[in-house]
């Protein structure tokens, strides 16, 4: 039995279904209009602004399973571009839904040696450490 493909499928079922919580971020974010995900409340943040958070770091993982430096800062975890319209939502959530699937791939063709190696800077720790699932 091999882990990175396990890895893999969590991944997909946190965003896409099929988990044990029987709970996934499409399934709940389908009927969300941007407006509500752009509606503040004061000392909260928006549902765009979570998913983008959430995203980011899927974002900077992708980057690096696919040979670019390790390039975040978590300051930047918050900054999503500007949701004007349903359309500019629609994106951001297809940008999410793609990548993470991108990401599930790269997950599942390491090879299970990878997991206890550096990810990109020993500050960082291992590769298991930081693969989503």
């Amino acid at each position: 039995m091999t882990i990175t493909p396990q890895i893999a499928n969590q991944l997909r079922e946190v965003h896409f279904g099929g988990n044990w919580t029987t709970s996934c971020m499409k399934e709940h974010l389908a009927d969300v209009t941007w407006q509500q995900s752009t509606t503040k409340m004061e000392g909260y943040n928006t549902i765009a602004t979570l998913v983008y958070h959430m995203h980011y770091y899927v974002c900077v993982v992708l980057k690096v399973l696919q040979g670019e430096p390790l390039n975040a800062k978590d300051a930047y975890s918050f900054n999503h571009p500007p949701i004007e319209n349903q359309q500019d939502w629609e994106q951001l959530l297809q940008q999410v839904w793609n990548e993470s699937e991108a990401l599930a791939t790269h997950i599942e063709q390491l090879p299970d040696s990878i997991l206890t190696e550096t990810f990109a800077d020993p500050k960082y720790g291992t590769y298991y450490r930081n693969l989503p699932d």
